[in-house]
């Protein structure tokens, strides 16, 4: 039997009310971190287009690092700033 409307996605984890960008930033910092270090050290154990996919994964997670830091580093701005 076809359902007319799907199920509602579930959502597993949540991140709680109440702490603040910067520290959502920096944990997102550490989770970016962790994320390369476990596909460069895959990708090293690989050879030929996995080994260049894997690493192609690592290169976009290392962009969204320098998008991170950038917003981090702009609130620590205008937060000198504001002081």
């Amino acid at each position: 039997m076809i359902k007319p409307t799907p199920n509602p996605p579930i959502r597993l984890f949540t991140v709680a009310d109440g702490i603040s960008t910067e520290d959502l930033l920096v944990n997102l910092s550490e989770t970016l971190a962790s994320a390369n270090a476990l596909s460069c050290d895959l990708a090293f154990g690989l050879e030929g287009s996995k080994r260049e996919e894997l690493l192609g994964v690592a290169q976009l997670i290392e962009l969204a690092q320098s998008l991170a830091d950038r917003v981090h580093t702009g609130i620590g701005q205008e937060y000198a700033a504001s002081c």
